[in-house]
């Protein structure tokens, strides 16, 4: 799900939800989650993932510090206090819980995550560093093919430049054209072609 790599805190999760699977309840949007996330009618499990797309860098939204997706509220009654968390955003650094963030790349860029659907099977293994989507590839493939475009569009100004220069969470989410060029060896030796004057 994270062919370029994702960020899960260890510190601040549960070693109990390490090595899990679990059923996916997807929200496709931060307006999706705030809207179903409190539903009594939320078809939702304690030892489901929640899967969050379209918050990463490339979304509408641009990577808000939105990744702490809250324990749905029906579940939090009954005594949960966590459950392996997915998204593409990211969140602050006094957050906590079982939560894999800025997944590389984003779900708005045509990355996996924005393949999974609800009851998908999803297996973390922290000890192995790996986060799969346990679809067959042909699924995946027929998927991709009939994906709606999530990027942001914009046809001028700051807007545009954001989302034709923008990088993905691995890459910093720095804007492109702002990455230094490769020194060249005369440059980059000590010494190199400085002169005192």
């Amino acid at each position: 799900m994270a062919p370029r790599g994702a960020i899960l805190k260890r510190a601040a999760a549960d070693p109990a939800l390490f090595e899990q699977e679990g059923r996916a309840v997807v929200f496709t949007s931060l307006e999706d989650l705030a809207a179903r996330i409190d539903s009594p009618d939320l078809d939702v499990a304690a030892d489901d993932f929640l899967v969050l797309q379209n918050a990463g860098p490339l979304s509408p939204s641009g990577m808000p510090e939105a990744g702490y997706l809250p324990i749905p509220s029906k579940l939090a009654r009954a005594g949960v206090k966590d459950m392996v968390r997915i998204s593409d955003a990211r969140m602050s650094g006094t957050a906590y819980g079982t939560i894999v963030l800025h997944v590389s790349p984003d779900a708005a860029s045509g990355g996996p995550l924005g393949l999974v659907r609800d009851g998908d099977r999803i297996r973390l293994s922290v000890k192995e560093r790996r986060i799969d989507l346990l679809v067959d590839a042909a699924e995946l493939e027929r998927r991709r093919a009939t994906q709606p475009a999530t990027a942001a569009t914009a046809k001028r100004g700051y807007a545009r430049l954001y989302t034709e220069q923008v990088l993905q969470a691995d890459e910093g989410c720095d804007l492109d054209f702002l990455r230094a060029e490769p020194s060249s060896p005369a440059a980059a030796a000590p010494g190199g072609n400085n002169t005192a004057g």
